[in-house]
């Protein structure tokens, strides 16, 4: 397989992750009133249970991609995303569709997990940072292109046929994976499937201050972000009176991220990961901080047109902190990077999901849970990329650590 297929097999693999999310969005309204939710915040559990089961099966995929290897996982995760996805269509009740959402984030973990093991099988080092940047705009194609799939989909019929598209994209990037992907696992980093391997492989993940801190530095960041998806139906249609322009707007931010993800493969062999993702954490913080004091200072609501500017060019740099974050988390963790992809994931993925959950939940009609749950997130991520860095931002990539 030639490295742009390989890019482009990674990047949807991952993206199926996406489209669990992104594609529902503009049906969570039609889904509420189908299902008889009366709390409009309620209806935010549909993304939030799936992220739990997202979470939560990252630490079970990594030990068993780092025994079993990674292609026959990747296919169970795919199948149990597929199965759960079609059985949607059947649910009676509110809550049945929690559960179903709760076991299709279990498998679509695998995916999550052993594509990043995968990608750190064949890369290392500022390589492994391009090659993360271009599979995450590729990824970020999805958040562009699914909520407007959604909206079409609705227009032709039932929300149930969301779901059905769900398992037919799974379906269809699994065979691609079936036949081209060979196993990436080295014979050499196979480790038994033991109590005793699996502890083992978490402590050194847990006692690497560099991985642990990126990583809990990414789950408040995405924290952010998760609680932007959990209001942006309400955000957008609620209080801009969006309508059917809601998935426009949701894709132009995406469409700065992906742009972003794509700057940051050309930049990071010649800057390195961590100048290129501390100034763009400095970025965030500065542009958040001006998106709230406008927010609390300003008009209310704030210009749509405001509104957008201060959020794309946040997440402008959001795109740069993804990606680099990521791969200095797993830089050290090569000779265990399944395990590492499965701790890592279920803290930023649990984690986060958790935090935006709670920003969700505090939507009261504006925007201003949103946007101060931005900047508090991103202080509390430049906190412990100074421990990481031992104070030291901007460090050059060779550094002691």
């Amino acid at each position: 397989m030639g490295r742009p297929e390989f890019i482009a097999l990674m990047a949807f693999l991952m993206a199926l992750n996406a489209l669990a999310i992104d594609i529902m969005l503009p049906g969570l309204q039609q889904i509420g009133s189908a299902l008889d939710v009366t709390n409009e915040n309620h209806r935010q559990y549909v993304v939030s249970a799936y992220l739990i089961g997202f979470g939560i099966a990252q630490l079970f995929y990594g030990p068993v991609a780092d025994r079993f290897g990674r292609r026959k996982p990747m296919l169970f995760g795919l199948g149990v995303y597929v199965l759960s996805s079609l059985a949607v269509t059947l649910v009676p009740s509110f809550g049945a569709l929690l559960v179903l959402r709760f076991i299709q984030g279990l498998g679509s973990a695998a995916m999550r997990v052993i594509t990043i093991s995968v990608v750190r099988d064949v890369y290392g080092g500022r390589q492994m940072a391009e090659v993360m940047s271009l599979i995450m705009m590729v990824f970020m194609v999805i958040p562009v292109v699914a909520p407007g799939t959604g909206q079409v989909i609705m227009l032709l019929g039932h929300w149930h046929l969301i779901f059905v598209f769900m398992a037919a994209v799974a379906t269809l990037v699994g065979c691609w994976m079936y036949v081209r992907l060979p196993e990436t696992l080295s014979p050499a980093d196979v480790r038994p499937f033991t109590a005793r391997s699996i502890l083992e492989g978490f402590r050194i993940v847990l006692t690497d201050r560099v991985a642990l801190c990126y990583t809990l530095a990414s789950t408040f960041i995405f924290g952010a972000l998760f609680g932007f998806i959990n209001s942006a139906q309400q955000i957008y249609v609620g209080i801009y009176q969006l309508g059917t322009w809601f998935p426009v707007a949701f894709a132009g931010v995406a469409t700065f991220m992906a742009l972003s993800s794509f700057v940051n493969s050309r930049l990071v062999g010649r800057f390195g990961m961590r100048r290129l993702s501390h100034a763009s954490l400095v970025g965030f913080i500065s542009i958040t901080f001006v998106w709230l004091l406008v927010q609390v200072l300003g008009p209310q609501p704030m210009p749509f047109p405001l509104f957008f500017v201060l959020f794309a060019l946040a997440m402008f740099q959001f795109g740069w902190i993804g990606s680099n974050f990521n791969s200095l988390a797993m830089e050290p963790l090569g000779h265990v990077a399944g395990t590492a992809s499965s701790v890592l994931g279920f803290m930023g993925t649990v984690g986060g999901s958790l935090i935006g959950a709670a920003i969700g939940q505090a939507y009261d009609g504006t925007a201003l849970p949103m946007v101060a749950g931005y900047f508090i997130v991103s202080v509390i991520g430049l906190v412990f990329v100074l421990i990481a860095e031992k104070g030291q931002l901007f460090r050059p990539q060779n550094a002691p650590r």
